[in-house]
């Protein structure tokens, strides 16, 4: 059995999870292994993913397992994927490893565009949000909402970059922790509302917290104690792509940045 480390960039696909008539992560992963001959169209055996990231959502550490050919090294797995999803590392695992369930810890993190600062009001509502608690309405899941969460803001120029860390996540809790932290920053509603989320009635419609937008969020990192071997050529080709897509953007947004600036 073999793990892998998975870096992409979430904007060009439909989520993580494989899906008819659309393209995904998954969906790309799965597709390549059937080329290179690995499988005959379905999942290898023991395979998991380690967690479904939601449309427009990118990765740094997805992680996938399963009894893997020795040959199969990242640069061999990225022969046959797009350049948006980029194999970088791996390791070798026990056979009755897990890729979903043996995770100790995960780690999200979310570039918050916040200019305008208010850094101590975003504070104290990632502070009440820390710790364990029922989120069950900051998420659209009906059961295992009941999280251990930690919450780390810092301040990077424009951006306040929220670290998200758990054992693990109900469906779109991260992007509606944020949104949540974002409401009470910009002062659109009052630190008690933490206590009235957290709280058992249940609350829907406009009193609720809607998900933040999905493409400032990265899965940063996901833990299993276990050692991963970084392969040199899928690292280089890796930091290639991304560092393509960097400009393409920073292009982009120069260009609509003069649009505004012109109108």
């Amino acid at each position: 059995m073999r793990a892998y480390r998975i870096a992409y960039d979430g904007q060009p696909h439909h989520g993580f999870q494989r899906q008819p008539d659309v393209e995904t992560v998954e969906g790309e992963l799965l597709a390549a292994l059937d080329r290179l001959g690995v499988t005959d169209g379905s999942a290898p055996a023991g395979y998991a993913a380690a967690g479904r990231t939601d449309a427009g959502v990118s990765a740094l550490a997805q992680t996938v397992a399963f009894e893997a050919p020795e040959w199969l090294s990242p640069a061999a797995f990225n022969s046959e994927l797009p350049a948006s999803v980029r194999v970088w590392a791996s390791a070798d695992v026990p056979d009755d490893f897990h890729a979903t369930h043996d995770a100790q810890e995960r780690e999200y993190v979310y570039y918050l565009y916040a200019p305008e600062s208010h850094d101590d009001r975003a504070r104290r509502a990632a502070d009440a949000l820390s710790g364990e608690h029922d989120f069950h309405n900051l998420t659209p899941d009906e059961r295992g909402t009941v999280r251990d969460l930690s919450i780390d803001l810092t301040r990077e120029g424009e951006f306040l970059v929220c670290r998200l860390r758990a054992g693990g996540f109900c469906r779109q809790l991260v992007r509606r922790v944020v949104g949540l932290v974002d409401e009470i920053r910009r002062g659109d509603a009052p630190l008690s509302k933490v206590d009235r989320v957290l709280g058992s009635e249940q609350i829907d419609g406009a009193a609720g917290v809607g998900p933040a937008p999905p493409t400032p969020l990265v899965l940063a990192a996901v833990d299993y104690g276990v050692e991963f071997s970084v392969d040199a050529d899928a690292r280089e080709s890796a930091r290639s792509v991304f560092t393509d897509r960097l400009v393409e953007r920073l292009a982009g947004a120069r260009v609509v940045g003069a649009i505004r600036d012109g109108i």
